[in-house]
């Protein structure tokens, strides 16, 4: 089977310059745990909500916040992401992807065209409801 057949095709996108106040708004009001940073159409970095919660002071929205904290708010997209992600094409299989994840420390794979425009994106978690589905039991809150 190929990814294509069961990666998520709805994709949020930033660009490189796009801050993190923005990428912030992004994660708070999306299920959505990453962000592929493109520019020009391609994809060049990768951002999950993890590196978002390491860059920004853990003082926002507090009552010890300082304009320091808040001045986190203003790095961009490019100072955080993943650079070259791993990616995979439309067409490649899905042991392809299990060999990448158990190989590097990564929770998801963007798909990408022969040109590197993002087309998909393919997590650990959507392999697994992949094979529980296969395995002719229904797979639960798939979204």
């Amino acid at each position: 089977m190929t990814v294509e057949k069961i990666m998520s095709t709805i994709l949020v996108t930033v660009e490189m310059d796009d801050t993190l106040r923005t990428i912030k708004e992004i994660f708070d009001h999306s299920k959505f745990h990453h962000l592929l940073v493109v520019e020009s159409g391609k994809l060049f970095g990768v951002i999950s909500d993890r590196d978002l919660l390491k860059a920004l002071s853990p003082y926002i929205g507090t009552r010890s916040e300082t304009a320091r904290d808040l001045a986190s708010l203003n790095k961009k997209a490019h100072q955080i992401m993943t650079r070259t992600p791993i990616t995979l094409p439309e067409n490649a299989q899905i042991d392809d992807a299990i060999a990448i994840f158990l190989n590097n420390t990564l929770s998801c794979i963007p798909i990408v065209d022969s040109g590197r425009a993002p087309v998909g994106i393919i997590s650990w978690r959507d392999i697994l409801k992949s094979l529980l589905s296969q395995d002719g039991r229904p797979a639960k809150n798939q979204q």
